[in-house]
């Protein structure tokens, strides 16, 4: 018994494992009560830690937001590479992945439409909408981004894209499926809806990358 409570002390007080804690709290409560209705108090209980030890380590509730939007963003990086190689990869694959982990995680929906201004009156409101949300877009933006890029640079050469600004286009890319992710989890979006939405994404984005559609390759 005494050994038993002694690791779950130790487990308790282990930095990485503390901070995986209030990650994955807040991560919940923001999703599902909002960002401003949440304080670090309500963090700090979920986690099971003291409230010092979410200033201790992320500095400020803010500072929070903004590592969850970069944990955020690597979630989504690893669905979309799913363990391949990046030259291994289109983005007929990559979005793909990306719609089936929010589908399955249900996690844009719960950005999107978490209620972050405190008030029904707001009506569908969220993290997007929400300028205190801006940390999290702004990490997980230059996440996904970053993986974007590297990918069209890994593109390129297979498809030898020599001329595309990989840059460019990656940013381009980020806003053009981040749109489609709003109107595809959208409140009362389908699966049909959702299904025509990834299509056209695709379709969109690979003529943008002057790829061949699958039946002309």
């Amino acid at each position: 018994m005494a050994t038993r409570v002694a690791e779950s002390r130790s487990r308790r007080y282990d930095p990485a494992e503390t901070r995986q804690r209030v990650l994955e709290a807040a991560n919940h409560l923001f999703s599902t009560q909002g960002f401003a209705k949440t304080g670090t108090a309500d963090i700090a209980r979920a986690a099971d830690v003291s409230e010092g030890s979410i200033f201790y380590h992320f500095g400020s509730k803010r500072s929070l937001l903004e590592e969850l939007g970069r944990m955020y963003g690597e979630r989504m990086c690893a669905a979309m590479e799913a363990g391949d190689r990046l030259e291994d990869l289109e983005p007929g694959i990559t979005i793909q992945r990306c719609f089936d982990y929010c589908t399955t995680q249900k996690s844009w929906e719960n950005i999107v439409n978490a209620n972050c201004a405190g008030t029904a009156s707001h009506g569908k409101m969220g993290l997007k909408s929400n300028p205190d949300a801006e940390p999290f877009y702004r990490a997980s933006h230059e996440v996904v981004a970053a993986w974007v890029e590297n990918q069209y640079r890994a593109m390129a050469k297979k498809f030898d894209l020599t001329d595309v600004d990989t840059k460019i286009a990656a940013e381009l890319t980020y806003s053009a499926v981040g749109a489609a992710l709003d109107i595809a989890f959208a409140p009362g979006a389908d699966e049909a809806l959702r299904k025509r939405v990834e299509a056209e994404t695709i379709r969109y984005v690979r003529c943008a990358c002057r790829l061949p559609h699958p039946r002309e390759a």
